[in-house]
């Protein structure tokens, strides 16, 4: 029996949000990003049209859409709507993968029993619309990869369904861009060899695929011919994310003591980007020599960048280490969390910023989460 996996996207999601609190921005350019010399975090189809894109510098996206209304972005309102939605769609589906903030797999494999897998599908997208006022565009098939391709094709409001008799024909004209594990670097790599078109990726030898992209090869070729057994994973929110550091010596150092906490910060962010997390509270955790135990902490907006919780994380460890006393562990602890990219909370972030941290995190994805951070994160006073 085929399955049937079906793929939501909610459409540019941070714009309808705040559609939904101002009507004066239906249907105008509408550009979501916070600061001069910050990014781009969404924008609206009206601002596309002018060639405004996601992750594009504030300060071009401005000389390219002059009357956009330029709106700073409220990532827990954004939160709030997104658990909504998951609230609604987990009723209605046995298995619910929640891929991010605002994007979901359904597993409806078996449901054509009943009503039939389209219907079904179609029923849970009116059923958005209708409780929370956001538009949503969906494509049903046989596999996330084939799904989430049909989605982008028939944004906005797209409601597609692509059988396995299909699958060829409709994945064959489209450009290699368009499966979701080819990036720039790859697509520059395919062009240059004249493959543009999943159907001339489909019909490369496997074994010259690898020769080119190493161990993605396999998959790629896979994906090209609409194949991807990859399941959908019932949906579970993280609670938190933390580490702790218990000193072979206890120690008042307190220079030595902030260096380590940047590197549990560093490493700590470096997992939530991995994991397409962020943080709404911190907390820092003292265990004194006598085992009395200190905790501090605070709120902060939906972020997952390295210097802005840094900062909170050392105000929180000066509030609570009071005593003249030396210490025995130190920790810290990330709550709060939500499903969010990287550039989606960094409202007031440069474009440098992002580039240095996107830089890093690939470094890291090479050679390991400790081949580069902070030099105050690498301090040898290990303790």
């Amino acid at each position: 029996m085929d399955r049937a996996i079906a793929h939501m996207d909610l459409d540019t999601f941070f714009v309808s949000c705040e559609r939904l609190k101002n009507t004066e921005l239906d249907k105008i350019p509408v550009i979501i990003g916070g600061g001069d010399r910050g990014v781009v975090a969404s924008c609206s189809y009206e601002a596309r049209k002018f060639g405004v894109r996601s992750a594009m510098p504030l300060k071009m996206a401005r000389r390219l859409c002059p009357d956009a209304r330029f709106v700073k972005g409220d990532m827990a309102y954004y939160s709030d709507m997104s658990h909504l939605v998951t609230e609604i769609i987990q009723e209605k589906v046995p298995v619910l993968e929640k891929a991010s903030i605002d994007e979901f797999y359904l597993d409806l494999s078996g449901m054509d029993q009943f009503f039939g897998c389209f219907k079904w599908t179609n029923d849970i997208a009116d059923a958005v619309k209708k409780h929370t006022g956001l538009p949503i565009s969906f494509a049903l098939s046989t596999n996330k990869t084939v799904s989430k391709i049909g989605t982008g094709e028939g944004k906005p409001t797209g409601k597609l369904e692509i059988r396995a008799s299909d699958i060829q024909t409709f994945l064959n004209p489209l450009s290699v861009k368009k499966i979701p594990m080819v990036g720039p670097e790859t697509y520059e790599l395919f062009s240059r060899l004249g493959i543009r078109t999943i159907q001339t990726l489909a019909e490369m030898p496997v074994d010259v695929l690898q020769q080119l992209t190493g161990k993605n090869g396999i998959t790629l070729w896979k994906k090209a011919n609409g194949i991807d057994e990859t399941p959908v994973i019932p949906y579970s929110e993280r609670k938190s994310i933390s580490t702790e550091n218990t000193f072979a010596e206890d120690s008042i150092d307190v220079h030595a003591i902030r260096n380590i906490l940047a590197g549990m910060v560093e490493q700590l962010c470096y997992q939530l980007r991995q994991e397409k997390w962020l943080t709404s509270t911190v907390a820092v955790k003292i265990r004194y020599a006598n085992f009395d135990t200190e905790t501090k902490q605070s709120k902060v907006s939906y972020t997952s960048a390295d210097h802005v919780l840094l900062r909170h994380v050392l105000e929180l460890f000066k509030k609570a280490y009071t005593r003249r006393m030396r210490i025995r562990l130190i920790g810290v602890r990330f709550t709060g969390l939500v499903h969010g990219c990287h550039q989606m909370d960094l409202f007031e972030d440069t474009e440098e910023l992002i580039s240095l941290y996107q830089t890093m995190d690939n470094i890291k994805n090479r050679f390991g989460s400790a081949s580069v951070g902070r030099a105050s994160g690498f301090s040898p006073a290990k303790i």
